[in-house]
């Protein structure tokens, strides 16, 4: 059975790849708190794109989103530079917190180990 794949599946993930070099420069142009990638969600009529990141210091995330925010229509126009598509979809930046999610779920997990089954028997 053939697998299928959407055009807005591709186009995310070009769009993650491309944006990803993009904010990568961005951060060390504008002194911007160092932040990544991680998914990019495009609606169906390719206008607006959900761009996820995280940060390498989540206590400075909400100063990074703000930050890019501002810088949106700048890295709209060169992101159209490198993509080959008739619209830029419009960019909407977002925190992604299930890495700070999962980080908080293994030090519960590790400062409470589960009880072993052989001693509550």
């Amino acid at each position: 059975m053939k697998k299928s794949f959407h055009r807005t599946d591709r186009v995310s993930a070009q769009l993650r790849r491309d944006l990803g070099m993009i904010v990568h420069q961005a951060v060390r142009e504008h002194g911007l708190p160092s932040v990544s990638v991680s998914d990019v969600e495009v609606t169906r009529d390719m206008a607006h794109a959900k761009v996820f990141i995280t940060a390498l210091q989540p206590e400075k995330s909400r100063e990074a989103v703000k930050a890019l925010k501002e810088l949106a229509p700048e890295l709209r126009h060169q992101l159209s530079q490198t993509i080959r598509m008739r619209h830029t979809p419009e960019l909407h930046f977002h925190y992604d917190d299930s890495v700070d999610k999962g980080e908080r779920i293994d030090a519960l997990l590790r400062d409470n180990p589960p009880a072993d089954e052989e001693s509550s028997s």
